[in-house]
């Protein structure tokens, strides 16, 4: 069974209609639900047009071990893993001919059912980018909000990654935020699509809205600080030391975008992008 659960974690959710093919995958540092844990986001994919570059980028950074792999169509996935764990997928994409840039890090998040979401998303004025279709082991689409931030849907068969699975640890993805144009339009949105909780609060001095399933906090939204920003969804990733990751990341081929400073969360993150510019926050980890 946790061979099956993992196949529907990393494969089903990962391609989005070009599974991989993944052999012999070592579970012994993974566990899962044995239901769904709706609106927990339980997979993360980079979508990469430079995948060479991605792998000695984030294996550099997180110190990542990366399994190749590929998909059914012949493109590259490489399966990242830190210490017993997987911890994200690398999908390689040919550059678009107009020249622009789709590199992004992609959430999915385990919904009820995924044509239903789908639905109210097409009813609550957003955008199927992947139309909702069955893998084998589970179903999955990908949307996009009213003001263009993508995000995965995906329902399993076999449950999914437990909290124990997705402790935070360095390396790892331990947060989701979405930056937003307006954040009550955007509660209000994945509030009919994720049927999410969404709570006002303050975080850091400034507003800030939590969305929470199942009793648990699950992502945020933040008001995007200008109109430098997109509207997008941002992967956070833990590491020790903000400030020294963002310098390795540049060292890497990256481009930090906010440097570690007293404004930015009192210190404890930065906002950096790979060498293809998609974006990722380098979140210092409390334990």
């Amino acid at each position: 069974m946790q061979r099956k659960r993992l196949t529907i974690t990393l494969v089903v959710i990962a391609l989005l209609g070009s599974c991989a093919v993944i052999e012999d995958p070592d579970l012994s540092g993974m566990s899962f639900s044995a239901e769904p844990l709706l609106g927990k986001a339980v997979w993360h994919d980079l979508i990469t047009e430079d995948i060479g570059a991605a792998k000695s980028f984030y294996g550099g950074l997180f110190g990542w071990t990366l399994e190749p792999s590929k998909t059914i169509d012949g493109r590259q996935y490489l399966l990242a893993r830190q210490g017993n764990r997987y911890v994200a997928g690398l999908l390689s994409v040919a550059p678009r001919t107009d020249g622009q840039k789709i590199s992004r890090w992609l959430p999915y998040v385990s919904v009820a059912d995924v044509d239903v979401a789908a639905a109210a998303t097409k009813a609550s004025g957003g955008k199927i980018i992947v139309a909702p279709r069955e893998l084998g082991f589970g179903r999955v689409a990908a949307i996009a909000d009213p003001d263009g931030a993508v995000i995965g849907l995906a329902r399993s068969k076999f449950g999914d990654p437990d909290n124990i699975t997705t402790a935070p640890m360095a390396g790892a993805v331990i947060w989701n935020e979405l930056l937003a144009n307006d954040s009550q339009a955007s509660a209000e949105f994945y509030e009919r699509v994720f049927a999410y909780n969404a709570v006002a609060t303050t975080r850091r001095g400034g507003p800030y809205t939590l969305l929470k399933a199942g009793g648990e906090d699950r992502a945020g939204i933040l008001t995007k600080p200008g109109t430098n920003w997109n509207s997008e969804w941002l992967t956070f990733f833990g590491v020790a030391d903000p400030a020294a990751a963002a310098a390795r990341a540049e060292k890497l081929g990256g481009r930090v975008l906010l440097p570690v400073s007293d404004e930015l969360r009192n210190g404890t993150m930065a906002i950096v992008t790979d060498p293809s510019g998609a974006v990722l926050v380098l979140q210092k980890l409390v334990y």
